[in-house]
């Protein structure tokens, strides 16, 4: 599935609600919308002028509801998902998402530390709402490039 717009990707993010991922390595499960929220305000606070990094963080999880019960390929999925409407730097990094197996580049590394610590932030990380306009704009720029109709 190739998302086309943002309201798509939205949809698929607020879809996430109450989905809980797979536990691994003894850690209890987290709902993934509220984990996504959680790791892109990180990466915001973090990173304040890298919106595709805060991005890739916030849309992780949608591989998970678009390829359940297969956790090896969420992350291709996503990646596929996501790369025609906010690029292909998003798409990289959704795809080589936090793993222990891949080597890791500054951002992956960044992205890698704001997925672990926001499994267990206690924090108000605000609604989905508040990312729409970052989204549109790296759509928009992202389109300026000629990678979406």
């Amino acid at each position: 599935m190739e998302l086309r717009s943002v309201e798509e990707l939205m949809d698929l993010l607020y879809a996430c609600r109450g989905t809980r991922d797979v536990p691994v390595r003894a850690r209890p499960p987290v709902d993934l919308h509220d984990h996504a929220l959680r790791t892109a305000a990180l990466l915001r606070r973090g990173r304040p002028a890298d919106k595709e990094l805060q991005v890739a963080g916030l849309v992780q999880p949608v591989g998970g509801l678009l390829r359940p019960g297969d956790p090896a390929g969420h992350a291709d999925r996503a990646a596929d998902a996501v790369r025609a409407l906010l690029g292909e730097r998003v798409s990289r990094l959704v795809r080589h998402r936090p793993r222990r197996d891949v080597p890791a580049d500054d951002d992956l590394l960044t992205l890698r530390q704001a997925t672990e610590e926001g499994r267990t932030a206690g924090f108000d990380a605000g609604v989905l709402e508040d990312w729409r306009t970052v989204l549109e704009l790296l759509a928009t720029r992202n389109s300026r490039l000629g990678a979406v109709d």
